[in-house]
């Protein structure tokens, strides 16, 4: 069933969703929240954009071009609706399509500052229980494309310098810096996500830079809970305001 919800911190942004794709989650909010965005980038782009939670949030944040690509035709259309009744098609356009044939096109090589990935999590090969519906099952497990292949298609676009931001399950933390080595995409700052300080982190958010120079930043990381349960300062902040 389609819906209009509202985007979490950020008053007067709506989003369409439908319950039979996967609505959007924590790790989108943060991918989009601690990206960073130079004042010297000018175009942004979106990989496995859903239903363009992502592009809607950096809107917030900046004044720049941004793209997403998506390529079921369903969430394509959620997004595009999102966009037209925030009034942004200045600033957003959607491409349904395959991430490979977008990358392939000479006018999309080499043309962007920043490129974002909310990726499918699970290898196509596990023995995992799988969603119900197809719909949701390409978005959790690498079923369309893996890991590897978002790294080269991020490389292609990218400009010399561009940024490459994702986050993924902290338990593949290892084949994403894998991927991006093997792509030339140097690995500049981790930034690890947990539920309490009790628990192990169950995400990262990592950021690298095409052709960069060799040096890592371990920044602070993100706890959602304090012990008793309440939410802590930083995670309060992520839900009311846009993280500059």
């Amino acid at each position: 069933m389609e819906r209009i919800d509202d985007v979490l911190g950020y008053p007067n942004l709506k989003i369409y969703q439908n319950s039979h794709f996967f609505s959007f989650s924590l790790d989108s909010i943060i991918l989009a929240n601690y990206s960073t965005i130079r004042l010297r980038d000018n175009k942004i782009l979106d990989f496995c954009s859903g239903n363009g939670i992502i592009p809607l949030i950096l809107s917030k944040r900046c004044d720049k071009s941004i793209e997403g690509v998506e390529v079921q035709e369903k969430l394509y259309d959620l997004a595009n609706k999102s966009i037209i009744y925030n009034h942004l098609e200045n600033q957003i356009s959607m491409y349904c399509e395959d991430i490979s044939d977008f990358c392939n096109k000479k006018n999309h090589i080499d043309l962007y500052d920043l490129v974002l990935c909310n990726p499918p999590y699970f290898k196509n090969n596990e023995n995992s229980t799988k969603n119900l519906s197809y719909e949701k099952m390409i978005a959790r497990h690498e079923i369309l494309i893996d890991f590897d292949t978002i790294c080269g298609c991020a490389k292609k676009v990218l400009k010399e310098h561009g940024n490459f931001c994702v986050v993924h399950r902290t338990d593949r933390l290892m084949d994403v810096l894998s991927s991006f080595q093997k792509n030339n995409i140097e690995p500049k700052r981790l930034k690890f996500i947990y539920e309490t300080i009790e628990k192990e982190s169950f995400l990262v958010l990592v950021e690298g830079q095409k052709n960069g120079k060799v040096g890592l930043k371990i920044e602070k990381s993100l706890f959602l809970y304090n012990l008793d349960g309440s939410m802590t300062e930083e995670y309060k902040k992520l839900q009311t305001e846009v993280i500059k």
